[in-house]
């Protein structure tokens, strides 16, 4: 009979100088997650920074007999938020009779889509986009611009570029 001498084997227990699983376990989460803040926080200006192209569009102006102006985006490179999108008419001296009327967003609640307003937009989708085939509705006469000389400005906000400019029409009187 053969009697083996083992040597004392030290188990996880032990070793009072060991790292516990645990805390190494919370150790590596917290450097994962300071590395992913970094990498985000490296990144983040190149995900707010998104350059668009000017938006490019092509306006048609229609004089109807009643006084007013249909002014139809006849051609749109992409869709606009109605939010940044503003309208100017300008008269050739500069000055309106209603000042509020003759400048706004196309989304003010008295613009978009009010019937009988100075300034009306259309959402033909009803999307709230600004996609081509939508209009503005113009009370020409109401404002003073039926004689021929005034334009329709848009502007958009996202990329502080304009998008488009018309001269509206002379509207015959009746």
């Amino acid at each position: 009979m053969q009697i083996s001498r083992r040597r004392p084997h030290k188990g996880f227990g032990e070793d009072l100088s060991a790292v516990s699983p645990v805390i190494a376990t919370v150790l590596l989460l917290a450097i994962t997650v300071m590395l992913t803040s970094m990498v985000f926080i490296m990144f983040q200006s190149s995900f707010d920074n998104i350059e668009k192209s000017p938006p490019q569009a092509s306006l048609s102006t229609r004089a109807l007999d009643n006084g007013y102006h249909v002014v139809r985006f006849s051609h749109l490179d992409q869709h606009l938020d109605p939010d940044y999108l503003q309208f100017q008419i300008i008269s050739p001296n500069g000055s309106c009779p209603y000042p509020s009327a003759c400048d706004g967003m196309a989304s003010d609640a008295d613009v978009y889509g009010k019937i009988g307003s100075n300034v009306t937009f259309f959402d033909r989708d009803a999307g709230f986009t600004v996609s081509e085939g939508d209009y503005f509705v113009i009370d020409s006469r109401g404002l003073g611009s039926d004689t021929g000389e005034w334009k329709f400005r848009l502007f958009y906000g996202l990329t502080n570029s304009e998008v488009a400019e018309v001269l509206l029409p002379m509207i015959p009187e009746p």
